[in-house]
């Protein structure tokens, strides 16, 4: 993309008149809606969540406290484990320049499932991160005090995130004091890997995902697991006179063991793509993620990929969220060009395509079936030749780009910091994915695309000082569905949707929220997802058409044997 693009842009978004976006239809405040809080006092930072579907448990890091509670009703408190800091670890610290008061404590950044018994937790340790078992029986920490150093970031302000895979953690974060060595890494006992120091590889990144997207079982190619890393770098593909900032989708396999001389317990499967999220006719290019997504469910073919997005220099506080399908992503890591440096002029290093032949196997791809055909049985037995490639081309010239070629939802005057998506099968059959969205002021947006365009269903104040919402989860279990969201100052249980708010047939079809629909011998707005069978009465239409209110007046038993007449409206 042209640098003139990038300057046009930040130019056009302090001149941007129009609104991007559909308004939500109705806003509840704090006050109307039934919200579970939990906060306890002298307590901060509830950052880290972590669902246990099975056991009904919604773990919470905060700063020196760990808590279990219960996921079905969050202010009901089950276990809580203090993890504070040493008075000499805070004075050294202090010493090094940290605030003894904020910095300098054990803020909870890593909880994992580590198996049923255990948790893996890492917290920043007055900057000197340490990690352990929480022992989910007697909630207690084993005691071992690992090191924490690539797992958990030093200062409670860095970006992170961390994903566990079949007990070996999978992180991205900083590796020093000062926060300026960026590394994605694996820790584990048999074969520990990480990436190359090196701009190429990670410039700094701010780290905002990781998850593992499973190989499929019945294919018949031998493919392996992958995780995938979400962050947003500072470009070394444009030139550009300050820091131009790329959002990016990494990726390593799960059975890479590193090089047997190049790339020596390094990653040899580490690739890297620009994720492209834009208005192509409108020249708007937001090229900030700030939370993603990755929708699994048995109806898809396939994951889908959502992110939330902004622009670098966001004057009018536009907010973008993009999908992408997995298998456009695997396109550009198995098919995809290459970048690579060439030095200009003194030294200046430019990053052009690399159109020279490509080595095999293909530098960077897993080790498959095509590959054990060939001997190559593990990365350890890869040549040279491909090592060296890939350790001197990590990032793609071939970009990710977003289903339909444009966001699925644009707003404007709000920022979006975290997305959780359902699947939801409506009264018709037809399947929709429900968005749900953070704000940085403490709001959440469920919204909704359908054959027209996108829909906001509502706007709800999740917190009562507008504080950001810091990570938001949705536990979708058949029948009770909830979400939480972490802040500052504590967490906030909501239901998904609010259907009995709605009083009227009208209010309640109008809301177009599948989750939701008129039930006639009640004359109420009922949750379809809480009732025991669906009845073909019932009226929804996602849509907005309410037509069907006006004719669907039914006959309601009575006590006394009699009936009476309802209508909806």
């Amino acid at each position: 993309m042209a640098l003139s693009a990038f300057y046009a842009v930040w130019g056009l978004l302090l001149e941007v008149a129009i609104a991007f976006g559909p308004v939500p239809r109705i806003t509840w405040e704090h006050k109307e809606v039934q919200l579970i809080h939990f906060n306890e006092s002298k307590v901060s930072n509830y950052s880290t969540l972590l669902l246990s579907e099975d056991k009904n448990v919604l773990y919470v890091g905060a700063r020196e406290v760990i808590f279990a509670l219960n996921a079905v009703n969050i202010a009901e408190k089950q276990h809580e484990l203090h993890w504070k800091v040493t008075e000499d670890k805070r004075t050294k610290c202090a010493v090094k320049g940290k605030s003894e008061q904020t910095e300098c404590r054990n803020y909870v950044r890593v909880l994992q499932q580590l198996n049923d018994t255990f948790l893996y937790v890492c917290g920043t340790n007055a900057f000197q991160p340490t990690c352990d078992y929480l022992n989910l029986i007697s909630f207690e920490l084993g005691g071992k005090n690992e090191d924490g150093k690539g797992r958990c970031p030093f200062d409670p302000a860095q970006s992170y995130t961390s994903v566990m895979v079949d007990e070996e953690l999978y992180s991205g974060t900083s590796y020093n004091f000062l926060g300026s060595e960026p590394i994605i890494s694996r820790h584990s006992h048999q074969s520990p890997l990480r990436t190359e120091y090196a701009i190429p590889w990670l410039n700094e990144p701010n780290f905002v995902f990781a998850d593992v997207i499973r190989a499929d079982p019945n294919s018949t190619d031998g493919e392996d697991d992958k995780i995938y890393f979400f962050f947003t770098e500072v470009s070394v593909e444009y030139e550009f006179v300050g820091k131009l900032m790329i959002p990016r989708i990494a990726r390593v396999c799960k059975r890479d063991q590193g090089g047997l001389r190049t790339l020596q317990k390094k990653w040899t499967s580490f690739l890297k793509a620009r994720l492209i999220c834009t208005i192509p006719d409108k020249n708007l290019i937001f090229n900030v993620i700030n939370d993603v997504f990755i929708l699994k469910s048995p109806t898809l073919k396939e994951p889908v990929i959502y992110g939330v997005f902004t622009p670098q220099l966001n004057n009018v506080g536009l907010s973008a969220v993009c999908a992408y399908n997995l298998s456009t992503v695997e396109e550009v890591f198995s098919k995809g060009k290459y970048m690579q440096s060439a030095t200009v002029e003194q030294s200046h290093t430019k990053w052009v395509r690399y159109n020279g032949e490509i080595p095999n196997p293909r530098p960077g791809a897993c080790i498959n079936n095509e590959a054990r055909a060939s001997n190559y049985m593990s990365s350890l037995n890869l040549p040279d030749k491909t090592l060296q490639f890939v350790k001197d081309h990590p990032l793609m010239d071939d970009s990710v780009t977003p289903m339909g070629d444009r966001p699925r939802l644009v707003k404007r005057d709000v920022k979006y910091t975290q997305i959780v998506v359902d699947r939801v099968r409506a009264l018709n059959g037809t399947i929709y994915d429900v968005m749900f969205i953070g704000t940085d002021r403490g709001a959440l947006h469920k919204a909704i695309s359908y054959e027209n365009g996108m829909h906001i269903i509502e706007e709800t104040q999740l917190f009562p000082n507008f504080e950001p919402v810091q990570t938001l989860l949705l536990s979708s279990k058949t029948g009770r569905r909830y979400l939480f969201a972490g802040s500052n100052s504590g967490v906030v249980q909501s239901p998904v949707a609010f259907c009995d708010k709605y009083t009227t047939c009208v209010d309640c079809v109008l809301a177009r929220d599948p989750y939701c629909a008129w039930k006639p011998l009640e004359a109420s707005c009922i949750d379809i997802f809480k009732e025991g069978e669906m009845e073909r009465n019932w009226i929804q239409n996602i849509g907005g058409d309410a037509s069907s209110c006006s004719v669907c007046s039914a006959q309601r038993p009575e006590m006394n044997g009699g009936t009476s007449t309802v209508t909806c409206e």
